[in-house]
């Protein structure tokens, strides 16, 4: 458990460039490796319990989707596959097998690239007091949980504090230049889309997501981060779905419910997770792939999905 939970012990010398609630980043000079640790965390702070195989789940369906994205958009993955790793991560194979991406070092834009498909969260909340989300204007008597009549661009940037804070086209444009801004914009929307359409089609409802950009060193803009994951993403089941309500996720949700029904003042230290939490909290990750593997014309590429044992073992 202790080896799933935290990565920085168990390289060596080797010591993260970046650690953040989940995942460990370190330079290897002319690439980077991102591990995806199964920390997991609540209000900004990490639970000591993990969730074990979180950070397999999360790493496998973001290489499904660059792999199924990849020929429309570039990307920074050099490779997942660790026998292609530099010498001197040999020794962590293990460790590093299912849970890391070996990748390009590019300029980061600094903006979260959210797009909304459905009216809930921040922006059902921002809709009640002005009728706008992201500042767009929408029409009234929406219900939360409504699908939008196209999706919407509503771009945050991280605070000091480490909450994404909510902002307009015209502070993007003022922050990385009008180019930049369009194509951040219009690509985020198109990877939407594409994966929207997918995701039907395994049942699976984007609420919303977001995607982060880099620039290569010959300036060309490029996919970032993880994408599509329960983490950046909000998924519902699309046989549940029924606006007017809040709704199911597959995401965190039952260890949101556990720490607000202790009564957890949400600052440092978070408490443990019993077994019975951690083990429903896994169980949504894992219906993620599941069902992300269901469509006959995919399995081929997305085959070793389905065995959840050489996966996770």
């Amino acid at each position: 458990m202790e080896v799933l939970f935290s990565t920085k012990r168990l390289l060596g010398n080797l010591r993260p460039v970046k650690s953040g609630k989940v995942r460990d980043v370190y330079d290897l000079g002319d690439y980077l490796l991102i591990i995806a640790t199964d920390r997991i965390s609540t209000y900004d702070v990490i639970h000591p319990t993990p969730i074990p195989d979180k950070g397999k789940i999360l790493t496998q369906l973001t290489l499904f989707w660059l792999s199924f994205l990849e020929t429309a958009f570039p990307h920074h993955l050099i490779t997942a596959d660790v026998r292609e790793y530099p010498k001197i991560l040999r020794p962590y194979r293990k460790i590093l097998k299912g849970r890391s991406m070996l990748v390009k070092k590019a300029k980061v834009i600094p903006v979260e690239c959210v797009v909304r498909g459905y009216l809930y969260g921040s922006g059902w909340k921002e809709y009640q007091e002005t009728q706008t989300v992201g500042g767009i204007p929408l029409k009234p008597r929406l219900k939360q949980a409504d699908k939008l009549k196209k999706p919407l661009f509503t771009p945050a940037t991280k605070a000091l504090s480490g909450h994404d804070e909510n902002i307009t086209m015209s502070q993007v444009i003022e922050m990385v230049g009008l180019q930049t801004a369009l194509k951040i914009q219009e690509r985020s929307l198109w990877l939407y889309r594409e994966a929207a359409k997918y995701a039907e089609k395994c049942d699976i409802i984007i609420a919303d997501t977001k995607f982060e950009f880099g620039f290569e060193e010959n300036g060309q803009i490029i996919l970032i981060d993880e994408i599509l994951t329960p983490d950046s993403s909000r998924f519902w089941p699309k046989e549940s779905w029924e606006p007017g309500k809040n709704q199911p996720s597959f995401d965190k949700q039952p260890v949101r419910d556990y720490v607000d029904s202790i009564g957890w003042d949400h600052k440092p230290p978070a408490p443990e997770l019993p077994k019975e939490v951690v083990e429903r909290t896994q169980q949504r990750y894992l219906e993620v792939l599941r069902r992300f593997s269901l469509p006959t014309s995919l399995k081929r590429l997305v085959g070793f999905f389905l065995d959840f044992k050489l996966l996770l073992y």
